[in-house]
C-alpha cells in the first residue's frame, strides 16, 4: 500500500489538533503555505485538506462545514486514503495502454477494448513474468489446469486476444509467441 501524506491548507488550528493526536492516527501530515502549495500540484501521493477548493488542484477534501466531530473528520480522511489507493490499484501502464482491472478494460488513445477475466489475468501474469512463458504454465498458474492435460485452451485463449487487440488497436506485437513461451511486448 502506497504512503501517503494529508497536506494541510489555511487550517492552522486543525494542525495543531493533529498535532496533539499523532500517535493515534494512521497517516502523515504536514502544513504549507500559499507557495509550497503551488509547487504541490504535481504531487499525486497527498490528500490537500483546504477551507476552500482550489481549481486545477487534484486530491482535495474540502473542509467547510463547523463544527465537525474530531472522528468525523478522521474517518473521511481515511475513506479518501482508500479510495485513491483502489483507484491506483485498479490502472495498470504497460507501453501505450492503461489497464484497467476493475472495468476489465484496456485503452490507448480513444480506442477501448473490453476484456474478460481470464484475458485480464493472462496479461497480468505475463506482465509480471520475467521471462516468456511457457503454455503449461499458463495452464496450471491462470486457468488451474493439471500439467497432465493435453489441451489448447492456452493457444487458442492467446490467439483470440492477440486477435482483439490487433483488430482495435492495430498493434499485432502486443503479445509475442517466443520459442520459449509468450511474453508481453512492454516498449512503447
Amino acid at each position: 500500500m502506497n504512503t501517503y501524506n494529508l497536506v494541510i491548507y489555511g487550517l492552522d488550528e486543525l494542525y495543531k489538533i493533529f498535532e496533539e493526536i499523532k500517535k493515534d492516527i494512521n497517516f502523515n501530515f504536514e502544513k504549507i503555505n500559499k507557495q509550497e502549495l503551488l509547487n504541490l500540484k504535481s504531487n499525486a501521493n497527498c490528500l490537500i485538506l483546504t477551507k476552500k477548493e482550489i481549481p486545477e488542484l487534484d486530491n482535495q477534501i474540502i473542509f467547510d462545514k463547523f463544527p465537525i466531530s474530531i472522528f468525523k473528520l478522521l474517518e473521511k480522511i481515511n475513506i479518501e486514503f482508500i479510495k485513491k489507493n483502489f483507484q491506483e490499484q485498479s490502472e495498470i501502464l504497460i507501453g501505450n495502454y492503461i489497464f484497467n482491472i476493475n472495468s476489465r478494460e484496456m485503452s490507448s488513445n480513444t480506442n477501448k477494448l473490453k476484456l474478460t477475466e481470464k484475458e485480464i489475468s493472462s496479461i497480468i501474469y505475463l506482465l509480471k513474468a520475467k521471462k516468456p512463458v511457457k503454455i503449461r504454465e499458463l495452464q496450471s498458474n491462470v486457468w488451474g489446469y493439471q500439467s497432465q492435460l493435453e489441451t489448447h485452451t492456452v493457444e487458442t485463449h492467446i490467439y483470440r486476444l492477440r486477435k482483439k487487440i490487433s483488430k482495435v488497436f492495430k498493434d499485432k506485437s502486443f503479445i509475442l509467441s517466443k520459442d520459449d513461451g509468450y511474453e508481453i511486448n512492454k516498449k512503447e
